[in-house]
C-alpha cells in the first residue's frame, strides 16, 4: 500500500496531530516517511519599499538564519519521534515558498504516496478571508491526501 508517507507541519499544536497521526500510522505500514516544513520569503519588502524603508541585508540574513534554526529545531523533534517509533524519517527544509506550494514540490521531488496533513477545520468567511494550505494541497496532489483533524 503506501510505503512513502509525507508529513507536512508547521509547528502548531495543530500540525502536530497530523505528525503524530502519520507516524502511528507510518509505523503500522512499515512505512518510512519525509517531514518537510515550509518557511516564507522575507515579508513585505514591496510595502516596505512604499514605505520608504529598505530592509538591510543583515536583516534578511538574520530573518532566514532565525527561520532556519527553527526549522531545523522542528524538523529534528519529529525526526526523534520517528526514531522512537522505529519509523525511516528524512527531513526537509523549503526555504522562502508557499505552504502549498512547499509540500506539493517536496511529494514529487521525494516520490511521496501519500501526504498526512492536519486542517485547522476553519469554515465559512475565516476560510475565505484566511485561506486554506490544506485545501490548496487537495486540490493539487497528484497523490491521495489524508486530512486529520
Amino acid at each position: 500500500m503506501h510505503q512513502h508517507i509525507l508529513i507536512p507541519t508547521d509547528g502548531s499544536e495543530t500540525a502536530q496531530k497530523g505528525v503524530s497521526y502519520a507516524l502511528a500510522l507510518a509505523k503500522d505500514l512499515g512505512a518510512k516517511v519525509t517531514v518537510v516544513t515550509v518557511t516564507d520569503p522575507y515579508p513585505v519588502p514591496g510595502m516596505a519599499l512604499g514605505a520608504g524603508w529598505i530592509p538591510s541585508e543583515e536583516e534578511v540574513n538574520s530573518y532566514y538564519a532565525a527561520q532556519k534554526d527553527s526549522a531545523g529545531k522542528l524538523l529534528q523533534e519529529i525526526k526523534a519521534a520517528a526514531d522512537k517509533l522505529g519509523v525511516e524519517a528524512a527531513t526537509v527544509h523549503v526555504s522562502e515558498a508557499r505552504p502549498a506550494d512547499g509540500i506539493l514540490q517536496t511529494a514529487a521531488e521525494h516520490g511521496a504516496q501519500l501526504i498526512v496533513m492536519a486542517s485547522h477545520g476553519r469554515r465559512g468567511v475565516s476560510r475565505l478571508v484566511l485561506g486554506s494550505q490544506t485545501a490548496e494541497v487537495l486540490a493539487l496532489a497528484e497523490v491521495p491526501v489524508l486530512v486529520v483533524k
